[in-house]
């Protein structure tokens, strides 16, 4: 069974129980490791990170992504142009942005399917709290945030459902004057865009009802004992990959 990416898949691992907030530091963490720090150590233990942590929130085989042929292809070319370019250590900077982009794609992706999208905008704005001093509109980008990564799969699902419908419908040739003759990509895009302005329009009268966007970040989000634990043994191992990178560099 094809589980969507971008919804959450139930369960009740450590990982399920961890603080939103906590899962968005551990990817602000590595992140900054890896632009800091940017060596093959640095990109191993990320990537050590992301088996652990899908290993720990037992998130099926079945719920991984598979990207089309062409997408591994682009991304074969664009290392081989860098090698032939830049030569053998171009070739190597490139094969390692690339890794770095799919494994912290596939963390970001791991914290959505193992967090409730209503815990996400109240932790972000826990996390962003000190912005609050600066008089800089904190509740209204967790909003944002959580709307976006509420919509997008929404949005997904139309732009599937009308591209299989475009695929089902009669076609003529060119020049009949069927409307069918004529339709392309463009009119697709058109049709996504009207279903997704019908999509948002029921999201906001949804979200009125219910007492609008202030409730979104109203929610109580804490972390625990447990969130402490976990982000003191993160940290400890995180600085002594840190430290094996200063070395290997």
């Amino acid at each position: 069974m094809q589980i969507p990416m971008l919804r959450q898949i139930p369960g009740d691992s450590p990982v399920h129980r961890l603080w939103a907030g906590t899962k968005l530091i551990v990817i602000l963490v590595l992140g900054l490791m890896t632009w800091i720090l940017p060596s093959w150590p640095a990109l191993g233990f990320v990537a050590v990170c992301a088996i652990v942590f899908a290993l720990a929130a037992g998130i099926p085989v079945g719920a991984l992504p598979r990207p089309p042929w062409w997408f591994w292809a682009l991304m074969a070319v664009g290392v081989a142009w860098s090698w032939v370019a830049r030569g053998s250590d171009g070739g190597l900077t490139a094969l390692r942005a690339v890794l770095l982009g799919l494994i912290v794609i596939a963390l970001s992706v791991l914290v959505v399917w193992t967090t409730p999208v209503a815990e996400l905008a109240p932790a972000i704005a826990v996390l962003m709290r000190p912005l609050r001093w600066l008089r800089l509109p904190v509740d209204e980008w967790a909003v944002t945030i959580a709307l976006s990564l509420r919509g997008l799969p929404l949005l997904i699902d139309e732009m599937r459902l009308l591209w299989a419908a475009h695929r089902l419908r009669p076609k003529s040739k060119a020049g009949s004057g069927h409307p069918s003759a004529e339709l392309g990509v463009l009119d697709i895009i058109v049709a996504a865009m009207s279903s997704a302005m019908r999509r948002s329009a029921e999201m906001s009268e949804a979200i009125t009802a219910r007492g609008g966007t202030g409730r979104l970040t109203a929610y109580a989000s804490r972390p625990g004992r447990f969130d402490a634990v976990v982000l003191a043994v993160f940290l400890l191992v995180s600085a002594g990959a840190a430290t094996v990178g200063i070395i290997y560099l």
